[in-house]
């Protein structure tokens, strides 16, 4: 026994000095941060100004019209062009627009909407999505004027634009949400799967660079090579443990700093989000839950990766092919995943979660709708 914790101590306190250990738990706290405090900047400052002459030949498209459908909006903006079309046509990007529209005077009001399709003029290659602001405001402008020309007023458009919302009461669960159910399974399962991958191919590595210099040689003939496999997998575990306390402790302290010191309205609004996902889950069942489930998933991958390490010499290319189909279980675990946050009770996501190769993401992913309204204790049990 005491062989095997001084395996373990070597492999932890080895890998905890290693700067990489040092810097990767530093750095994901800050990206982190920076999700939190910088997807809406960046939102911002990479979206493009896009401004699209609209030349009407119908008569139906009023500058009136045009100035409601683009409202505050001041960076994808519709202008209306009644006066020397043919210059603006010519040269539309020498005079502040970035495209333009025709309106063809067979445009009718009459006919379906697919009928009538418009072609934006640009000298750019938009991304998908770019256009679809403007897209959206032609769409607008039209059904407005299809509104008058029925007749329809502001009255009569409300109450056939009010439609039914159907929200889901769980009787035995009030507190129970499948929005942030299916949130936290889906950053759950993926952060499960960048730890078994990660530190499951640490083993393997560790395994064949024992191998090609010598180690293990020196090692076995003081210890047992089962627990010399047993200490290192502990080992590197506690590593990733270590590291996952440290995360979640960071990520805690982050976002109590972002209650009070937010950047803008969208930090303010994420940070209040981030709010109503901690209160509206069971934080010890599912912290402890996923603890279980992320030693119990690394040492079941871990075993097999120190197989595949124990079996390939000095190539690493080798263990690359011969990784690749436990590299595949637990991609098709994340796929199985996702399923399961869509119907956690659905024969797939349960079987799933109840097989050992499986059972550590798919398993999280169910936890998080309810035990045991959703997921029986029984069947939580049988995963463990």
């Amino acid at each position: 026994m005491n062989k095997i914790i001084l395996i373990i101590r070597r492999e932890f306190l080895t890998r905890v000095r290693k700067k990489t250990f040092i810097i990767g738990t530093i750095l994901f706290p800050l990206l982190y941060l920076g999700l939190i405090f910088g997807t809406g900047y960046i939102a911002d400052k990479t979206r493009e100004d896009i401004n699209v002459a609209v030349i009407d030949r119908s008569g139906l498209f009023t500058e009136n019209l045009i100035k409601t459908v683009n409202g505050n909006d001041t960076s994808n903006t519709l202008q209306l062009v009644t006066a020397d079309t043919e210059k603006v046509m010519a040269g539309y990007d020498t005079v502040g627009y970035d495209g333009y529209v025709i309106i063809p005077a067979s445009f009718n009001w009459r006919t379906g909407v697919d009928s009538n399709k418009l072609m934006v003029n640009t000298k750019k290659t938009y991304g998908i999505g770019a256009l679809e602001p403007i897209e959206k405001k032609l769409n607008q402008a039209w059904a407005q004027i299809k509104k008058d020309s029925l007749g329809i007023d502001a009255a009569k458009q409300t109450i056939i634009n009010s439609s039914l919302k159907i929200k889901v009461n769980n009787e035995k669960d009030k507190n129970a949400d499948a929005g942030t159910a299916t949130l936290i399974g889906y950053v759950s399962g993926f952060l499960m799967y960048l730890i078994l991958l990660l530190y499951g191919s640490q083993v393997m590595m560790g395994v064949t660079e024992e191998k090609t210099s010598r180690i293990a040689e020196v090692v076995v003939s003081s210890v047992k090579p089962f627990q010399l496999m047993i200490g290192k997998i502990i080992g590197i575990g506690m590593v990733a443990l270590t590291q996952f306390l440290i995360w979640i402790a960071c990520i805690f302290l982050i976002y109590n700093i972002g209650k009070t010191t937010g950047s803008g309205a969208d930090a303010t609004s994420m940070v209040g989000q981030i709010q109503s996902v901690f209160t509206s889950v069971n934080i010890p069942l599912v912290l402890g839950s996923f603890i279980f489930y992320m030693l119990g998933g690394f040492f079941f991958y871990a075993s097999l990766y120190a197989a595949i390490g124990s079996a390939i010499n000095e190539d690493m290319r080798e263990a690359q092919s011969l990784s690749f189909p436990i590299t595949m279980l637990v991609i098709f675990s994340i796929f199985i995943m996702m399923t399961a946050v869509k119907d956690p009770n659905s024969s797939i996501a349960v079987w799933a979660s109840i097989i050992p190769f499986s059972s550590p993401i798919v398993m999280m992913s169910r936890i998080l709708f309810g035990v045991p309204n959703t997921v029986p204790w029984w069947q939580l049990g049988l995963s463990m």
